[in-house]
Parts: C-alpha cells; structure tokens; sequence
C-alpha cells in the first residue's frame, strides 16, 4: 500500500450489489497502477450493497468507502472524499471499461488537463463492441445530449455519458457537487465547463457488461429526462433569455404590422394582430427577467463561477435606473388608458369604436404591465444580488 502523502493516483468504482463482477474490476484496477509503476489506491464506493461485493473488495486489498444516501451520484462522491490522490480515475463496476487504460488518463492529467473524459463514441475515436451499448442510447440519447452540452456549455467532448473519467481532486473540489443520481456525470462535464477548466478526451474501448443476472442501473427515460431537466436548470440562457428575446422580437413585428394596418395578399393585420403581438411581448419579457433572477441567484448560491459580464450589467442596470424605467413605462401606458377613457366620456360613456379605442388600450395596458413588472423585478433582483454584492 503506498504511503498516503505519495499517493498519485485514486481509482474509485461506485458499487451496488457487482458481486459477479467487482473482483475483476478490483484486480484490473491494481493491476493498472502495479504494471505501471503509479503509487495509487483502489477504493469501492459501496452504495449499500446487500451481496458480499464489499466483502469481495475488501478481501482483495481495496479500500471500501459507504455512502448512506442512494444513487450514483452519492456513492462517488463518498468515495472521492475518501480519496487521497492527487488524481482521481472513477469507472463503472460492471467490468464494461478496462481499467488496464488508466494510464493514458493520468497522462494527459500529468500533462495540465484538469478534467479528461472518457469517450466510447466512434465519432470521438472511441469504440463500442457489439451488444456494450443499447441502439437507442447509441445513435439517439448519447450523441443527442452530448450535442447539447457542446451547444449549451461549449464542451469539447463527444461522449457525455461516459462513466469513466479522470481529473484533478483540488479541481474537483471548485465544482461543489450536488447531484445525487446518474446526472452527477453531466454535472461534473457542465460546472467543469463553467469553471473553464482545461477539458480532452481519451477514447475507449466499450465492452458489454461483465454481469449475467444482475440488471442495469440506468433507466432511459427517467435519466434521460433529468438530464434534459439538468441542462436545462443549468443554462438559463435556453430555457429562459432565447425563448424571451424569440417572444419579444415576435411581438415588436407584429406591432409594426398591425399599428398601421397593414395588409398583405388580403390578410388584414389589425387589433387582434396587436393583441397577439403584446401576450408575445408580455411573456417574452418574463422570461428575459426570468434568464437574470435564475443567473443571479445561481451565482450567489454557488451554482455558477461569478461572471464579469453580469456584474457590468448591475452597475448599469441597477435599482434606481430600473425603477426609474418601469416608471416611465408605467406613466406611458397610462397616458394612453387615460385617452381611452377621455374618447368614452366624450361619448357620454356610450358605444366606443373599438377598431381605434383597442389601438390605445392594448398598448396602454402592455406598457402598463410591463412598467409594473420592471418596478417589480428591479427589487427583486436587487434582493437577489445582495448576497453576490
């Protein structure tokens, strides 16, 4: 056993009742570090196994960390605390990844990488046996998710399921993990990439699972959808600012086309044009102040890296300029209610021609609400900030 102050490498498999397979995956594990000379450590983060799979660890020199909490995400992170590498290699228990490869990790580790993925993807150089990997996760979910995660957090890697990856320990520790189930591996990928940390891959070789009676951990839909759920919550500018700005460019056109009527191939663009075009301006804006109050409080909560730019745009947006904005919308708006209202006195409070009283209600009552919301908002985001402050 290597003394713990020169420890270099901490392979650490997350285990649930792999009694036909965490032997083989122990032995491989220490054989990677003893044929290669690497002072490392073997650790089987047990996540309440009810087989003798921690009796089998233990028997074979490996050290077993116990996780309380459920899920996969709660048994790595137990044995990654437990660890005392300077690196860490986590990979499954069902023998589907060659531990034997647990040097071309370290490698690039040793080479300034901070985090290297794993990819079992052709496309990433990577292969997948025949039978390692169901068809709906291998032409469908995988390259789906992973498209998204370059997209959305501009992730260099082509594998984002992958379970075996490698990183640094005082990296890891920036990231303050939180996710308990199957979405730890997409959480660790998304906060690396809001961190900015050096991310490569390494591509593999994906062999079927090891076990014969035991049954797979992970569930397609239900992992697919927090996934989805997870890139979602965590990129405000998809679920919140794209589907804003997109409302409210809609609604500033349909304004342009319906304030003077205009028509096209016969189709007439009138009030109920402008109706449609404020409900679009209206929730588009929400969800813009949406984008802000989520990016504010993730940041103050830890969730995200401070980022310069957001704080640029507070000191230019702040609570006294959007009070002073949401009031001017606000008397705007009511301006145009108020000659509304004077056009039905004049009429004795009688019948209106709605055709052009519409053309001062609907923007009065958008201005209005979106006035109201402003003065509203600035508060509440200023509240949010002051933790960040």
């Amino acid at each position: 056993m290597a003394n713990e102050n020169s420890i270099d490498l901490s392979i650490v498999v997350p285990c649930l009742n792999e009694v036909e397979t965490i032997g083989t995956v122990v032995r491989k594990a220490q054989a990677a570090l003893q044929q290669n000379r690497i002072s490392g450590e073997v650790i089987v983060a047990d996540n309440g196994s009810t087989d003798s799979s921690v009796e089998i660890a233990t028997g074979l020199g490996a050290r077993v960390a116990s996780s309380n909490a459920k899920g996969y995400g709660s048994a790595l992170i137990a044995g990654i605390n437990a660890a005392r590498g300077k690196f860490i290699l986590i990979g499954d228990a069902d023998d589907s990844y060659d531990f034997l490869e647990a040097p071309k990790f370290l490698e690039k580790l040793r080479e300034g990488y901070e985090l290297v993925q794993g990819c079992r993807m052709p496309t990433g150089g990577g292969q997948i046996l025949p039978g390692a990997m169901p068809a709906l996760h291998r032409w469908l979910g995988n390259p789906v998710f992973s498209m998204m995660a370059n997209w959305m957090f501009h992730a260099p890697i082509h594998d984002v399921y992958c379970g075996m990856r490698a990183f640094r320990k005082d990296s890891y520790a920036k990231l303050e993990m939180r996710c308990t189930g199957m979405e730890f591996a997409v959480e660790m990928i998304t906060k690396a990439c809001l961190n900015g940390f050096k991310i490569t891959e390494v591509p593999l070789v994906y062999h079927p699972d090891g076990r014969i009676s035991g049954k797979p951990h992970l569930s397609t839909l239900r992992d697919g959808w927090r996934t989805l759920r997870f890139f979602l919550l965590f990129s405000p500018r998809w679920l919140f600012l794209y589907p804003g700005i997109a409302l409210v460019i809609f609604g500033v056109l349909g304004y342009a086309i319906s304030l003077p009527g205009l028509t096209f191939h016969k189709v007439n663009f009138d009030v109920h044009t402008m109706l449609f075009a404020s409900l679009a301006i209206l929730m588009g804006y929400q969800s813009i102040l949406f984008a802000l109050f989520a990016k504010t409080f993730a940041i103050s909560e830890g969730f995200m890296p401070e980022k310069p730019e957001l704080a640029k745009f507070f000191e230019i947006a702040n609570l006294e300029r959007g009070l002073a904005l949401g009031a001017a919308a606000l008397f705007a708006g009511g301006i145009l209610l108020l000659a509304a209202f004077v056009k039905w006195w004049m009429t004795s409070f009688g019948a209106l021609d709605y055709r052009g009283t519409m053309r001062l209600v609907i923007p009065g009552v958008t201005l209005a609400a979106l006035g109201f919301q402003t003065i509203l908002s600035s508060f509440f985001a200023s509240i949010l900030g002051l933790k960040r402050k």
